[in-house]
């Protein structure tokens, strides 16, 4: 074999094997990052739909770079383990309530007091630009994509309620945080999941539920609670984060996509669930033709502030003693609060 067609060889071998690795390298490049995100509600809850709003909108704005897998309904991670379950890599991304680790986000708790939101839009904006400002130590560990919460907690009963006299004594269900509330209101506050109130509420162990009221709908409460009487008291405030070397590790380009939906993503949350609560009331309306919806007269809806003070006054004193400015953080609330209520009330 002559010397020049042994050069030629040489250089068709290199020619291909850069080829190669140059495919290799751009194949590596547009490889697709498939992420787990796990939930607990049942799929069709806000929760989740906003959660499959957002994999949807991730892979759209990546050019399919990145897919998230979807897990509802607790199938990946239960409620209770899905922010320890993101520290530790078992889930990438997950959604979680704070107020199910009591006293672990003593900041985010502040936003769940009853300060009276007007709605979720309102309070969701409230809770990001707070946990904003203090770069809340309790995430951390994680990377935050978004924060958002339900609508404010309103009264549903089987009999009319159209006074805080009437609410005096009646069993009420609530969750775990919203006990004191229903007390100072002069309730009797009966803590249990919110799968086991309708069989409460026929059987009448419960007269009413305290919640927000999209579940008029969703649970079909309407059916056993047509009664609802306006209070807009606490909010369940819920967070999305991102396991931190997952988040290390992803490409400039798709961090960048992340940071721009967070504040997105929150707005967008608490406008779904409040045109959802308008619907859950419409469809009521229109099933039951003995749902009524009731306001306070003026001097109780002046009195709730005073009731819920101590509820307030006992975070603030629990706050400071951790060392953070309890006092200021529901000054910051109040600020928010009345800043956003211009605009989405």
């Amino acid at each position: 074999m002559s010397f020049k067609r042994l050069t030629l060889i040489c250089i068709a071998v290199t020619f291909l094997c850069s080829f190669h690795i140059a495919t290799l390298n751009i194949a590596h490049s547009q490889a697709t990052i498939t992420l787990k995100y796990a939930n607990f509600p049942p799929a069709p809850t806000f929760p989740c739909v906003q959660m499959e709003r957002w994999a949807k909108e991730v892979e759209k704005r990546t050019n399919g770079k990145v897919k998230i897998q979807t897990f509802p309904g607790g199938t990946l991670l239960p409620a209770k383990n899905i922010f320890d379950g993101v520290i530790s890599g078992m889930a990438d991304i997950g959604n979680f309530a704070m107020s199910y680790q009591p006293g672990r986000f003593p900041i985010s708790e502040a936003v769940d007091l009853p300060v009276g939101f007007a709605n979720a839009r309102v309070a969701s904006l409230v809770l990001f630009d707070l946990i904003e400002k203090y770069n809340a130590k309790e995430f951390e560990k994680v990377k935050l994509l978004t924060l958002f919460t339900c609508p404010p907690a309103n009264l549903m009963t089987s009999k009319p309620v159209k006074s805080l006299k009437d609410l005096k004594g009646m069993e009420i269900r609530v969750a775990g945080t919203s006990v004191d509330v229903l007390k100072n209101l002069g309730g009797s506050p009966i803590a249990m999941p919110q799968s086991d109130t309708p069989e409460a509420l026929q059987k009448g162990v419960v007269k009413g539920n305290f919640s927000s009221m999209e579940v008029l709908k969703d649970f079909n409460y309407a059916a056993y609670t047509p009664y609802v009487t306006l209070v807009n008291l606490q909010v369940v405030s819920f967070a999305v984060v991102m396991n931190k070397d997952k988040w290390n590790a992803l490409p400039a380009d798709v961090k960048k996509i992340f940071d721009d939906m967070r504040r997105e993503q929150a707005l967008w949350t608490g406008t779904y669930v409040d045109d959802h609560v308008k619907e859950a009331l419409a469809w009521s309306k229109q099933k039951y033709k003995d749902f009524q919806v009731f306001e306070l007269p003026k001097s109780d809806s002046a009195e709730i502030p005073k009731l819920m003070q101590p509820i307030i006054d006992g975070y603030v004193k629990k706050t400071n003693a951790l060392g953070l400015p309890g006092d200021q953080i529901i000054k910051d609330i109040n600020s928010l609060k009345a800043k956003y209520e211009k605009v989405y009330k």
